[in-house]
């Protein structure tokens, strides 16, 4: 799932809204399906190459980094509906969630019910997305786009 349907789909819906001019669609998508790929590749490379195998204060940095680049993609919805906010917010909670659990493992139980809501957020905006477009008026409400 993470190759293919995190990484690979997400990389070809980023080249989608490139083709639309939408630049935040094109960063984002194409930037967290690259995450995927590269989190797959940090999981299952040690499996052949232990000595490779990152420590956690590696995690931390990765995760830490991908917390910063999403908080600023959150700024970047601030000018969009409250539904994608919510996914960029939770989404950036999430990401230090994960580097703090480097340190704290307790905090990774945490870290994963905030991640279930995270998924929930962006699972209900895409439903949202799809259906309201399809009958073009709001059949779920997504919030107000701020002028």
């Amino acid at each position: 799932m993470g190759i293919f349907y995190g990484g690979i789909a997400q990389i070809i819906a980023g080249i989608m809204e490139f083709r639309k001019g939408n630049t935040f669609g094109t960063t984002a998508f194409t930037s967290y399906g690259l995450f995927w790929l590269s989190l797959v590749f940090l999981i299952v490379f040690p499996m052949n190459a232990p000595e490779f195998a990152p420590d956690s204060t590696t995690l931390a940095a990765y995760f830490f980094l991908w917390g910063l680049f999403t908080l600023i993609m959150f700024f970047g919805t601030l000018r969009t509906n409250r539904g994608l906010q919510t996914v960029f917010l939770t989404l950036t909670v999430l990401f230090f969630l994960l580097t703090a659990s480097c340190f704290i493992p307790a905090l990774l139980s945490v870290a994963a019910i905030e991640g279930i809501f995270c998924g929930f957020s962006a699972f209900y905006l895409s439903l949202a997305e799809v259906l309201n477009e399809g009958h073009e008026k709001a059949v779920l409400p997504i919030g107000p786009v701020k002028s």
